[in-house]
């Protein structure tokens, strides 16, 4: 039963945090070289160092797999909101293809650089229900083979990008692309909505995941990583989300075009009558 534990704890934390937490049972205070526990205001600094490091390291890792966990449902509200409307109305459809690429290529960055799967593996998640919202909305505008060449084609790329066909430094020089292919998604989605006046089929809970998960996400990629070009992509992901987020609070009360004309139709009908 303690081999066990041991094997689910260092999942979740290096051997050294292991036998600081749990042999030495040091939570909050330092252990001086004698054992003896001296209270944290006076401890050397080594030792507190050291405490606070495997709290940092253990709390980006609880947050990446509460990430990865939240990821696998993120986008499932987007795709019910298609499917039941059967309609992609106020989906930017270059926004959604834009989008899908960053997650893509964020993926196979971190997958080919053999980060931890706490890391990035959201991006997984992520991107299977992105290009399920991206063939909803071409299969709903009546284009049923093009969703489905859609789908294959982009099967194709992530074969290309994951299998070591594609070199490192290519995977680099994609992953820097990544910032402006996001902000142009992204911020596409925004200028959409504010054309329409309002953020047609777009899920308030997929909006809100996604803005929490990029937020969390820069923590957990300085603590993780330390790679900068992974850490300002989600500081530009944080951004362009927190337009959309605002957007959505913006237009909340504020009825959409259909619900507009629908109004003005009846106005009509009731002043001919």
């Amino acid at each position: 039963m303690t081999e066990i534990i041991k094997k689910g704890a260092l999942f979740l934390m290096s051997e050294k945090c292991y036998d600081n937490y749990f042999l030495e049972h040091n939570f909050l205070h330092g252990r001086s070289p004698g054992g003896a526990f001296i209270p944290g205001i006076v401890i050397p600094i080594i030792f507190s160092l050291i405490t606070v490091a495997c709290f940092k390291a253990l709390l980006s890792k609880g947050l990446g797999l509460a990430i990865i966990a939240g990821s696998v449902l993120v986008k499932v509200p987007q795709v019910m909101k298609i499917l039941n409307s059967k309609s992609g109305e106020g989906i930017n459809l270059m926004g959604v293809v834009l989008d899908l690429l960053a997650i893509s290529f964020h993926l196979s960055y971190n997958f080919m650089h053999g980060y931890p799967f706490s890391a990035w593996g959201d991006s997984t998640f992520l991107a299977v229900q992105t290009v399920a919202i991206a063939a909803l909305v071409i299969f709903f505008t009546g284009k049923r083979a093009q969703a489905a060449l859609f789908v294959l084609g982009y099967l194709g790329l992530m074969f290309v990008l994951n299998s070591g066909l594609t070199p490192m430094k290519v995977l680099f020089t994609i992953q820097s692309c990544n910032i402006p292919i996001l902000l142009v998604g992204k911020l596409s989605q925004a200028y959409t909505n504010y054309n329409a006046g309002s953020t047609g089929q777009l899920s308030a809970a997929t909006v809100i995941l996604m803005f929490v998960g990029s937020v969390a996400r820069i923590f957990t990629s300085i603590q993780e990583t330390g790679d900068t070009m992974i850490i300002v992509t989600f500081m530009a992901s944080t951004f362009a989300n927190g337009v959309i987020l605002s957007q959505l609070i913006y237009y909340w009360y504020k009825p959409g075009p259909a619900v507009k004309e629908a109004k003005a139709k009846k106005a009509k009908t009731k002043k001919d009558d």
